[in-house]
């Protein structure tokens, strides 16, 4: 039902636009939420989007999230990366924006997104 894509190797200062097609969600389980988990490190929240938007505090002015709801896509826009934004990059689905992931109940495959220097 979620499927994320659009990673990549980039240089830092570049962009890189995720995606994550959401197929087959019910208005129960419409907000959408991004996460990112890099090597030896917990999971991070990076941003949501439902009745409101949220982003996590690393990249705040830096990456937008969006929706087409025409396409069922949330896009993870990102901008000026860092090298420690290097990560596997997850959405994941749940019935109101949040922070958290326990409060997410269906999850995609990860995409990697690489930040070189």
């Amino acid at each position: 039902q979620l499927q994320a894509s659009g990673g990549g190797l980039v240089q830092a200062g570049g962009s890189l636009r995720l995606s994550c097609a959401t197929s087959g969600l019910t208005s129960r389980s419409n907000a959408v939420g991004w996460f990112r988990q890099a090597p030896g490190k917990e999971r991070e929240f990076v941003a949501a989007i439902g009745r409101f938007i949220y982003y996590g505090g690393s990249v705040k002015g830096r990456f937008t999230i969006s929706r087409d709801n025409a396409k069922n896509t949330v896009y993870l826009q990102m901008n000026s990366l860092k090298p420690e934004d290097t990560a596997v990059y997850y959405c994941a689905a749940g019935v109101v924006a949040g922070t958290r992931d326990r409060e997410y109940n269906f999850w995609g495959q990860g995409t990697q997104v690489t930040v070189s220097s």
